[in-house]
């Protein structure tokens, strides 16, 4: 294999011959709980041209269909007849051939007769021209193409084949995909005789060998660890099948998890010697070599993922526009385009980087975006852009980045990874081959970039910062000074006019001299002339003249740029000056037209008026249709107006007020709709400005995750000032955000801020609510002694301050703890007391939490039976008020209890449910704890195979609890390997688990020592 990184393959697969008799068919995997019924599965679509022709399967149940009506095929003989007649592909089959396909060897004495019945039947429900009779047998004719599953599958994986000789793998495996989609559970369903078994065992390998096709280009375009859980379950169904343990090797070791690869060929040699007494195959054991020293070449796909998108090809082209009267900048301009030009060309070898660095106003956003745009044709695969906000407080971070990048260019929410490192390599595996542009703005310094680059050749990178990034290597660095006179001079002639600057050359020589020659305070000033057409140039050079307004700023570096803002600002009239100050004053990284409107406490339309003004004068930018931002240092300037002009000063807080106000209203309307009679939002702090309504949940939920970053900026905002009650209970209202997994760590950190905020402040209510916020954000984390610790402290709180709602939330969440701690006495104590306080209190979905949560302390206390009532009446009160996501925690509790009482379909059944309400209410680390609760359910049910694949499905997702909880999932993962006879993996699994449960001291960690000792393993 040299220095290939890929395993080597036979090609691509065919379908084997119809006379070869096969093995014994062994499904893919076991059959799940919420797997389709064939027999009641609705019919294909039709291909084009044959939506009133016929149309079969044999790829499943042998069915025929008129158009889209299906037609009776008879009897288990009679399909056979027909299946016999199809597989031949319009060949003829003698009667006698017919007779032994049927029957064999034993046919019975009216076989021939039965024959002629079967025909006659399948003639009259199909056309005497399609089933014809000709040299004493039967044929089926004049079917138009894709007439048969089978067919279409054999063109689908031809097709594939000719991509994959191309180069094009993305759609060799779209291809194969479709090819697959086309089985519909066993083939030759319920179909007798000694022909469709051989046909049965042919058509399921050449499945197998399509499925092992596509998971091979999978991992050749970096998809390992989407792969794992696939490869794992089929290693279970076909464990002698030694290229699926080749996959499964590469795509544990792309992973990182090399003791795991290394255990599946311990594994392989061992049952390949008890079972056939034969060694791997050498290029398996080459396979373990080419791991054991780490050989650098397998590290990596030899040919990465294109972007994926749902139809086409992504090309992203995120630019923003370029200003159409840009000007000068020509020696950097070429140079700039040189480096790019040079970067996209084939003999390329390097990715470029270039980066560009000046003040503040410079003109650096300006010129790469220029650049950019001209290096267009050069780069055809697309461009990316990001704001990186590296001149504000909080500067943007590159894994947030990275996950914008990558759905930009195709990549499902879901194959995202969780961390920044294996972003960063999944984004440089899916520019691998392609050419793109990624422009990264206002970068705060190189090690904000670093993770941001595309790192191959093809690809090239503009970066526009502040300070010169030295430490960025190989970057080519640009600094970027002011204008040349002429160039400012030609600048402001553009944008004005060339007859108004004509008729005053030296006051325009004035103005663009007083503004620095700064291309930012340049064009503003334009602008604002430009829109006046009563003012003379010379009325504008006197206003710059006023020393008051602009010689203490012009003096150096970025306050040059306030100097450009305070000449701007000075000439917007009372209304838009009011607006231009009072949106600086939020936090959030930009602001919607609605949140904007509460600021001002104006109608949407006059809002919008406002701010598409302040966009034309460039003191505001639009980030998209009904979103603005501002320049971080505008934003500063803005604030700095604030403090200094509006009157009264009041003002500032009052719109502050408003925008909190709309903010927690919004949020609780939120939380009224995905809690339908829950309590809480009925005792938040009252608001004074409305927020928002929702036509549904599903808006309502795309609001909260699209305003989180924003939201939870207001509510921090809000901590140092008279709003702390207000912004704690935001948060309180928005917990969601806490739980979803995408916003959690912003969640924690404002979390946090609360805490000490209402410390300070004294207020034990106010403090109770934000530490019963912390419990949840250290329950996800799983710091089970940190999350008593501050709900010990909220229930005392809630008590003081006499706050029922608070105390009843923190006495549930107490018992939750308590149960994870083993102290079953003390869960049930503090859930009865949260079941009681919630009855008094009439908040009926907290009374089912409750429940559900009493269920658990049961089911840990060996009440099996109570455990599945109680999880029951929670389940009924979730019902009785319309809930459906905390229904799904219901239901989890309810599977779990029915998996302890060994009734493992119905617990699959509920915790199948709870999934897919978890999944379509975003709560990504609550769908992989319930993948581990099904592969317990599947391990009672002595299902490994299936146990094995949702172990795998909760590594790849996440779960709640943090390193404690992936421990549990993989001693479940090595229990179902070890029943897999997967020994050596197994154990590879115990030993990380163990090493996680001693880092957090958890119980667990004797059972897997017990797991791993020499007598559990003779």
């Amino acid at each position: 294999m040299g220095g290939e990184s890929r395993v080597p393959e036979a090609g691509q697969p065919r379908v084997p011959e119809q006379r070869g008799s096969g093995e014994g068919r062994a499904p893919l995997s076991a059959p799940g709980p919420t797997d389709p019924d064939p027999e009641g599965a609705a019919a294909p679509a039709p291909e084009d041209g044959t939506a009133t022709g016929l149309r079969f399967s044999v790829l499943g149940p042998v069915r025929a269909w008129r158009g889209t009506e299906p037609l009776a095929t008879g009897s288990p003989q009679q399909r056979a007849l027909l299946a016999a007649l199809l597989l031949r592909e319009g060949r003829t089959a003698t009667a006698s051939e017919l007779i032994d396909a049927l029957w064999g060897d034993d046919p019975p004495s009216q076989a021939l007769a039965a024959v002629r019945t079967y025909a006659s039947r399948l003639r009259k429900a199909l056309s005497p021209d399609v089933l014809v009779s000709e040299s004493g047998g039967y044929a089926i004719r004049s079917l138009s193409g894709g007439a048969l599953d089978l067919a279409v599958a054999q063109d689908l994986a031809a097709d594939a084949e000719k991509a994959k000789s191309s180069g094009d793998l993305y759609q060799a495996r779209l291809l194969l995909n479709k090819a697959l989609g086309l089985w519909d559970g066993e083939v030759l369903a319920s179909v007798p005789g000694p022909y469709a078994e051989t046909q049965r065992a042919r058509l399921d390998e050449w499945r197998l060998q399509l499925v092992e096709s596509r998971l091979d280009m999978d991992l050749e375009q970096g998809c390992h660890a989407e792969a794992v859980s696939e490869l794992t379950a089929l290693t279970a169904a076909h464990p002698l099948r030694e290229r699926l343990r080749e996959l499964l090797m590469l795509a544990l070791y792309r992973s990182g998890r090399q003791a795991e690869a290394l255990a599946v060929y311990a594994d392989t040699r061992r049952l390949l010697a008890d079972e056939l007494g034969v060694d791997p195959r050498p290029g398996l054991r080459e396979l373990q070599q080419r791991i054991l020293r780490a050989d650098p070449t397998l590290a990596e796909p030899s040919a990465p993922l294109a972007a994926e998108p749902s139809a086409t090809a992504v090309r992203p082209a995120q630019l923003p526009a370029t200003v159409p009267d840009f000007t000068g900048r020509s020696s950097f301009v070429s140079e700039l385009s040189e480096v790019l030009s040079a970067a996209s060309a084939a003999e390329g070898q390097v990715m470029a980087v270039s980066a560009l660095a000046g003040i503040g106003g410079v003109g650096k956003t300006t010129l790469a975006v220029h650049v950019a745009h001209r290096a267009r044709p050069a780069f055809p695969d697309g461009q990316l852009y990001v704001d990186l906000q590296g001149a504000g407080a909080r500067p943007a971070d590159p894994e947030t980045v990275l996950g914008s990048f990558l759905r930009a260019l195709g990549t499902a929410d879901s194959a995202i990874p969780d961390s920044l490192e294996e972003r960063a390599a999944l984004y440089r595996s899916v520019l691998d081959g392609r050419r793109v542009l990624v422009l990264l703005d206002n970068a705060r310094d190189a090690a904000q970039v670093r993770p941001l680059l595309p790192g191959t050749a093809g690809c090239a990178a503009l970066v526009t910062a502040r300070v010169r990034m030295v430490d960025l290597a190989g970057a080519h660095l640009v600094d970027l000074d002011v204008m040349s006179p002429d160039e400012a001079l030609q600048l402001f002639t553009r944008i004005v006019g060339e007859e108004r600057v004509a008729a005053e050359r030296k006051a325009a020589l004035d103005v663009v001299a007083a503004c620095g020659f700064l291309p930012l305070a340049i064009r503003i000033a334009a602008s604002r002339l430009a829109a006046r057409r009563t003012w003379t140039v010379s009325v504008l050079a006197a206003k710059l003249a006023d020393e008051r307004r602009r010689l203490d700023e012009l003096q150096a570096g970025d306050l040059a740029v306030k100097a450009t803002f305070e000449l701007g600002y000075g000439q917007l009239e009372t209304a838009q000056a009011r607006a231009f100050r009072l949106l600086g004053l939020a936090d959030g990284p930009d602001i919607s037209l609605a949140a904007a409107a509460a600021v001002l406490d104006l109608s949407p339309e006059d809002t919008e008026d406002l701010l598409e003004i302040l966009v034309d004068t460039s003191l505001l930018e639009s980030a998209a249709p009904g979103r603005y931002r501002f320049h971080d240092l505008v934003r500063l300037y803005a604030r700095a107006c604030a403090e200094r002009d509006e009157q009264p000063p009041g003002e500032r807080d009052a719109a502050m007020s408003r925008l909190l106000d709309f903010y927690l209203a919004t949020a609780a309307e939120v939380y009224r709709l995905e809690r339908p009679g829950d309590r809480l939002a009925d005792d938040l702090e009252p608001t004074e400005y409305p927020g928002l309504r929702f036509s549904g949940r599903q808006e309502a939920l795309d609001w909260l995750y699209s305003e989180a970053n924003c939201l939870l900026a207001c509510a921090r905002q809000a901590f140092a000032t008279d709003r702390l009650r207000r912004g704690v209970d935001l948060l309180w209202a928005a917990k969601d955000l806490g739980e979803s997994g995408a916003n959690s760590k912003q969640y924690e950190s404002a979390a946090l801020a609360a805490r000490d905020a209402s410390r300070a402040a004294g207020d034990p209510r106010t403090e109770g609510r934000a530490r019963a916020t912390l419990i949840n954000v250290h329950l996800v984390a799983g710091r089970y002694d940190d999350a008593e610790d501050e709900a010990r402290r909220a229930v005392d709180l809630a008590e003081r301050a006499g706050d029922t709602t608070a105390l009843n939330w923190a006495s549930n969440d107490r018992g939750i703890i308590a149960l994870i701690q083993g102290r079953n006495a003390d869960a049930e104590s503090c859930l009865l007391a949260a079941i009681e306080g919630s009855r008094a209190a009439g908040n009926q979905p907290l009374e089912a939490s409750a429940l559900c949560n009493l269920s658990r302390v049961h089911l840990a206390m060996g009440r099996t039976g109570h455990a599945i009532t109680l999880a029951q009446q929670g389940i009924d009160l979730y019902d009785r008020v319309g809930l459906t996501l905390r229904l799904a925690n219901a239901r989890y509790a309810l599977g779990l209890a029915l998996t302890e009482a060994g009734r493992t379909s119905e617990a699959l059944d509920e915790l199948g449910e709870a999934l897919q309400m978890f999944r379509i209410n975003r709560q990504r680390l609550w769908e992989g704890t319930t993948h581990f609760r099904i592969a317990q359910a599947h391990l009672a049910g002595r299902r490994p195979a299936r146990a094995a694949q949702h172990a795998e499905q909760a590594l790849a997702t996440g779960c709640i609890g943090g390193d404690r909880m992936r421990a549990n999932v993989l001693t479940a993962l090595g229990r179902s390997l070890d029943a897999l006879s997967q020994a050596d993996r197994a154990r590879a699994c115990w030993r990380e688990a163990l090493a996680l449960y001693e880092q957090v001291g958890a119980p667990e960690a004797v059972e897997v020592r017990a797991l791993l000792s020499p007598a559990s393993a003779a």
